[in-house]
């Protein structure tokens, strides 16, 4: 699929936003400063057009029409299984499973592999860090499995502390770690490598929240040495209602069912069923294919601008940012201080002024970013707080947006009499 609209040579941010129709509209008269991608990203035309050519011309139900419709769409959805393969550098196609989000592949691994492998005595490792959605499945599965759930903690500036590792290990037989590749709150990339390392001398399963580094940074499973990764195209310039659980393919084939009924059957008969090949046998029912069609132009999109030169400029607008940031009185930054170590997302606290107050104030200059918990409630509660604003930036987002959130940073000191 052909992409219009990128530039060639360095780095361009500025020129990259012409791809993004939504950069051509106003709030509150003025342009658009969009400092909050880490819960969503914007879309570039080239994934709407793909979409809408898809639902103009050749819509129609896979893996079940033998007319032509039918067979351009099996193609087309086919086709962005084979993309998401080649993105993450998955072993084979048969492992890329669709889900509609990273939410429901975390809690297809639970349900499934996690019900089949815990039981009493036996130990959950996750972190501090984690999203609710890496967070509150491995309770779940605890509390049905009877095993015991336990969490890696962080230092002050939210980096993840490996010291309990063998305490833990002496507690029961560790059946999976899971972990987050980056903290969707502190932009924290844990030591990944290391957890697996330790994990495979335990005999345990690692599962891996790539829901903030697939859009912005190679990933790349194989040299990863994860088990299973989840990963959701909202986030990676791609439609709502599509994400990815990759996994082993010796895994899944021994794994049962998270959702049965429609397309991911063999055969069905009154008193019995057998169940459909990798990767159908878990996408019960109509699938996304619309949507897959969409996340197939986003990672071509991704691919043609380059996921190295992405994390690149994330890494010098962060830079920049905690620069500016710093500039402004009461400015506490949540998280290390360093842009070397952490991604395009930053939490901070402005004096007494709550969260919610200063993202309503910022979006009068209209500048958007996140306010409140993140999804990650027992990390806010480690680190002090109820809340925090976060900025996050992605490809297009320009150190001009920046200077406009610290000056909207200095208004919000201004409205509130600080």
């Amino acid at each position: 699929m052909a992409m219009t609209g990128i530039t060639a040579g360095p780095f361009d941010a500025a020129a990259l936003r012409a791809d993004f129709p939504i950069f051509g509209r106003t709030v509150h008269g003025q342009e658009l400063a969009y400092l909050d991608s880490a819960s969503t990203s914007q879309k570039p035309q080239a994934m709407l057009d793909a979409m809408v050519a898809f639902y103009t011309t050749s819509n129609a139900n896979v893996h079940r029409g033998v007319y032509t419709l039918g067979i351009e769409s099996t193609e087309a959805f086919e086709a962005a299984r084979d993309a998401v393969a080649r993105l993450i550098n998955a072993p084979s196609r048969r492992e890329v499973i669709f889900t509609r989000n990273t939410t429901e592949a975390l809690n297809l691994v639970a349900k499934t592999v996690g019900s089949e492998r815990c039981g009493p005595g036996d130990v959950i490792v996750c972190t501090v860090l984690e999203h609710h959605a890496n967070l509150v499945p491995w309770q779940v599965l605890a509390q049905q499995t009877g095993a015991t759930l336990r969490f890696l903690d962080v230092d002050d500036q939210g980096h993840l502390q490996l010291d309990r590792l063998d305490e833990i290990a002496r507690e029961g037989n560790v059946r999976i770690v899971t972990v987050t590749h980056q903290s969707n709150t502190l932009g924290v990339r844990p030591p990944v490598e290391a957890l697996v390392r330790w994990a495979r001398t335990q005999g345990a399963l690692v599962v891996l929240d790539a829901a903030q580094t697939v859009p912005n940074r190679p990933v790349d499973v194989q040299a990863l040495d994860v088990d299973f990764l989840a990963f959701s195209g909202h986030k990676t310039l791609a439609p709502t209602g599509i994400g990815v659980l990759w996994g082993r393919e010796a895994l899944l084939a021994e794994t049962q069912p998270f959702l049965t009924g429609g397309e991911m059957i063999r055969s069905v008969a009154l008193d019995r069923t057998s169940w459909n090949t990798l990767p159908w046998r878990f996408e019960a029912g109509t699938p996304a294919y619309a949507e897959a069609v969409g996340l197939h132009a986003a990672i071509d999109y991704l691919e043609a601008v380059g996921l190295e030169a992405i994390d690149a400029h994330e890494h010098a607008i962060t830079e920049y940012a905690l620069g500016r940031l710093g500039e402004v009185p009461g400015m506490r930054i949540v998280g290390p201080p360093d842009a070397a170590d952490r991604g395009g997302v930053i939490s901070f606290a402005l004096d007494d002024v709550h969260p919610h107050d200063i993202a309503e104030i910022l979006d009068r200059h209209a500048v958007c970013v996140r306010a409140g918990h993140h999804c990650t409630q027992p990390l806010m509660q480690r680190l002090g707080h109820t809340a925090t604003v976060r900025a996050s930036f992605y490809l297009y987002t320009t150190p001009a947006e920046i200077d406009r959130l610290v000056t909207g940073l200095l208004d919000v000191r201004r409205v509130m009499g600080v």
